[in-house]
């Protein structure tokens, strides 16, 4: 059968011997652009009609093309319709080959009308979902979060604002695969410049946030008001639409009301900080969500502690002073410079500077220069004298992995990619037996934490035989008690913070030696020395700090991240958020080597994994905490 392609044809197929429609008369286009065969139409998208197809050029694979069709009249609609077809065409080229965006095959003119071809997703939208299914649960709706929240995380880092996000948007391959995020027909890209202006309302009424209705402007933050409405409509079976028509906007405060499913605290408050008319309110990026999502995963706060602002925090209210900016990526064989494009100053006496000696080693691991350096830091009072030392650690780019002809590389150390990190505190040393047990001591959030597991014992020693879980639990006790959210780093802010602003194997430089750090000395890495094994920890802060001013970021003991584990960087996020997945019984990320460990395995690309629930007595932590 031959289609036609007049958008208001209402009986479209036609014998293939045909060279007219035989219901309007139009001329009959057996391939469009010599390669695409229309086998029927679908449905019609937010600015074109939509055709099933088959890629001739492609062994017959069905595909979906779009034929821009006009619905308003005046020559300023069309051109304003022809704009934003074109532009759905260069966002899904733009953005690559990502499983969850359908993939561009073709744009192209046909006559006098525009085309795009695409990949077909074959599935269903979670609208048809729901209306088959019935209402999500917080499970299901958590999966959709875990599901969608990377594709927006990676489009906006792009530069690309979707706009349209809602349950008839989504689809679910019937293959099982992720979920996919389709009709980028409004879709925008924005620039920091853009972020506060206005432009043309574009987006579906009931889902839009209210600067994108009301001033057309639109951010990050709106296409996650919109994901917060469509999970609000998928777990009530409610048309938001209805609700705007009735009341406006002020609906959205009240959205609790009408969610009959339990739903925990924790997840209550991620969903109330999605849905919030007040910008300031609500969540400014795809990774922030994410983040929230993965401590409510795995640590059921009794009571939700709320994001603190830095006023609201008692350390130091700090300001970023930018000067030239920094955004090429840094070349391989040179060594990067700490960026100097993000400088913490602190404004409040409690944000002190230490001074400390950096040492820089050659290809033989002797010492070749000697520096001194500052840091800024606060100190958190754990109780009974025992205090925390939280290092300011400034935002940059840097290069994440390893280059291909570093020594002794793994294949899990690619691609070497750019990643931009945002300034945040780390501690200065990794956590100690006396702070662990200060923590230990308090009351339980999740789970229970054994007040003495270390096999070598001492109060500045490193706590090690401590699991993932475990390293959680202690983040959110000492959450609650010093009143601000402490987590683990992710893996791409360790690397960031170990490096410390250099290219090469360690932080010291490209070999390293025993008195630089505790690992199995009688191991050498390249040209390095032969030194001791010392077959145990050693205490916290012996060997001398990079040029952040952390310690022991190489051996001792290996150290968690929040990330789960990747065989590779291939698809991993590019601004310094943790990598997750949906099985929470996934390998988390060690980095840093440890004691036991040969040199090589102290590199700071080098990486290695164990299961969440597992205790070694190599492994312990370092915790951190967003500015």
């Amino acid at each position: 059968m031959l289609c036609c392609l007049n958008p208001d044809c209402e009986k479209p197929l036609n014998p293939d011997n045909h060279k007219h429609c035989q219901q309007c008369g139009l001329r009959l286009v057996p391939l469009l652009s010599d390669r695409f065969k229309i086998l029927n139409p679908l449905d019609r998208g937010g600015f074109g009609k939509i055709y099933l197809a088959e890629d001739t050029h492609n062994h017959h694979q069905r595909c979906v093309v779009k034929q821009l069709a006009y619905q308003s009249q005046g020559t300023w609609a069309i051109q304003r319709a022809e704009e934003l077809f074109a532009q759905e065409a260069q966002q899904l080229q733009q953005l690559g080959q990502n499983p969850q965006i359908p993939t561009l095959y073709a744009y192209f003119t046909e006559g006098a009308n525009l085309y795009l071809a695409q990949e077909f997703v074959k599935g269903h939208t979670l609208l048809k979902e729901l209306q088959t299914t019935g209402v999500f649960g917080e499970p299901k709706i958590r999966e959709l979060l875990l599901n969608i929240l990377p594709v927006l995380r990676d489009i906006h880092v792009q530069g690309v604002i979707h706009r349209d996000l809602k349950p008839e948007n989504i689809m679910r391959r019937d293959d099982g695969g992720k979920l996919v995020l389709i009709d980028f027909g409004v879709s925008r890209r924005f620039t920091e410049s853009m972020l506060m202006k206005t432009g043309t309302t574009l987006g579906s009424q009931g889902y839009a946030a209210l600067e994108q209705m009301q001033e057309g402007k639109s951010i990050p933050a709106s296409d996650l008001f919109s994901l917060g409405v469509s999970c609000f409509q998928l777990m009530t079976n409610k048309v938001p639409y209805t609700f705007f028509l009735q009341y406006g906007y002020s609906w959205i405060s009240q959205w609790q009301q009408y969610v009959q499913i339990p739903l925990s605290s924790r997840f209550r408050t991620i969903l109330d900080k999605l849905l919030q008319n007040d910008l300031r309110q609500r969540y400014g990026s795809a990774a922030a969500v994410l983040a929230d999502l993965q401590a409510q995963h795995v640590v059921q706060l009794s009571t939700p502690t709320p994001a603190k602002t830095v006023s609201q925090l008692s350390i130091a209210p700090t300001k970023l002073v930018t000067s030239q900016p920094h955004n090429k990526p840094v070349p391989t064989p040179k060594p990067v410079p700490i960026p100097p494009q993000t400088i913490l100053t602190a404004e409040h006496p409690l944000l002190k500077t230490f001074q400390f000696e950096v040492v820089t080693v050659n290809s033989k691991g002797e010492v070749a220069q000697r520096r001194q350096q500052n840091a800024e830091f606060f100190q958190e009072s754990l109780g009974n004298g025992v205090k925390l030392e939280m290092v300011a650690i400034p935002g940059g780019q840097f290069m994440m992995g390893s280059p291909s002809h570093e020594l002794n590389r793994d294949t899990n150390e690619g691609p070497y990619h750019s990643v931009k990190i945002a300034p945040f505190f780390m501690g200065k040393f990794v956590i100690t037996q006396l702070q662990w047990r200060a923590i230990a001591s308090l009351p339980k959030v999740s789970q229970d934490l054994h007040y003495d597991p270390s096999k070598f014992k001492g109060a500045t020693y490193p706590v090690e035989q401590i699991s993932w879980r475990e390293a959680i639990e202690f983040c959110a006790r000492l959450s609650q008690k010093a009143g601000r959210e402490y987590r683990l780093p992710s893996e791409a802010e360790w690397e960031y913070a170990c490096r410390a602003g250099t290219a090469t194997p360690f932080s010291y430089g490209p070999t390293l030696s025993s008195q630089q750090a505790n690992y199995q000395g009688q191991f050498v890495y390249g040209n390095g020395p032969k030194g001791v094994y010392r077959e145990s920890t050693t205490p916290v802060g012996r060997f001398s700090p990079n040029n952040f001013g952390l310690y022991d970021m190489h051996g001792n003991v290996y150290e968690w991240c929040l990330d789960c584990w990747h065989k590779n960087y291939d698809g991993s996020p590019v601004d310094g958020s943790p990598w997750m997945t949906t099985k929470e019984n996934d390998p988390r990320v060690l980095r840093g080597g440890s004691w036991y460990n040969k040199p090589r395995y102290c590199r700071a690309a080098n990486r290695s994994r164990y299961t969440p629930n597992n205790r070694v007595n190599d492994i312990g932590f370092r915790v951190a905490l967003t500015l």
